[in-house]
């Protein structure tokens, strides 16, 4: 990992990276280590990597261990059991679908930057409560889009949003353009027949296609 501080890893850092950070879901742990040379190349290194099959811990480890230059982070992280496994494994960041005091204090244990998922304001003030000020608005287009996060850049002006569920190549640059987004998040970069083809080139031009979206 090669980040540009002279402290540890903050959220902050892990959202202003790219104006992308991929949600990836590998069921194949060979795919794995591929997949984040094909996305860095692409110049997109803040890597999520869900929890959501039994091979996701391997493919982190997998990835944390033969590709440096990636930042690779767990997703779908909803318990203190979960954030254990995860830095165990060598994730750098977590993100998780909602918030929970277990799993923001499990975080701070592990010395583990969250994205704490949210969708209404109490949630939101929940999570600054304990110190969270860089949040994962989820599901972005089902809990209201770009209408709730106008909304809310009114009360929660000191919040920064990363957006995710819903979005997509078609609809980021807008998420992007609002002043209290500093990225999305979005699966669009790792097709499932990209992946099941082994189609690394196609994943990198979907990544350069990302990193390039105006801020």
């Amino acid at each position: 990992m090669s980040i540009d501080t002279q402290g540890p890893l903050t959220a902050r850092q892990v959202m202003q990276d790219a104006a992308v950070i991929p949600v990836i879901v590998l069921t194949d742990v060979a795919h794995a280590v591929p997949l984040a040379r094909a996305l860095v190349l692409g110049g997109i290194r803040m890597l999520e990597v869900t929890l959501r099959t039994p091979q996701a811990l391997a493919c982190i480890e997998a990835i944390a261990r033969d590709v440096p230059e990636a930042v690779v982070g767990a997703g779908t992280a909803r318990s203190a059991a979960d954030v254990q496994a995860c830095a165990m494994a060598g994730a750098c960041f977590i993100v998780s679908p909602g918030y929970t005091h277990a799993v923001g204090a499990a975080c701070r244990d592990a010395h583990l930057p969250l994205l704490p998922g949210v969708a209404t304001a109490s949630e939101i003030m929940a999570a600054q409560e304990d110190g969270f000020t860089e949040l994962k608005f989820f599901p972005a287009l089902q809990a209201g889009g770009l209408a709730m996060l106008k909304a809310w850049s009114g009360p929660f002006g000191d919040v920064t949003f990363c957006p995710t569920g819903g979005i997509s190549v078609a609809n980021a640059a807008e998420f992007l353009s609002l002043p209290n987004v500093a990225c999305v998040g979005g699966s669009w970069l790792v097709p499932a027949e990209a992946l099941a083809r082994g189609d690394w080139s196609r994943v990198t031009e979907l990544a350069r296609q990302a990193a390039s979206l105006p801020r």
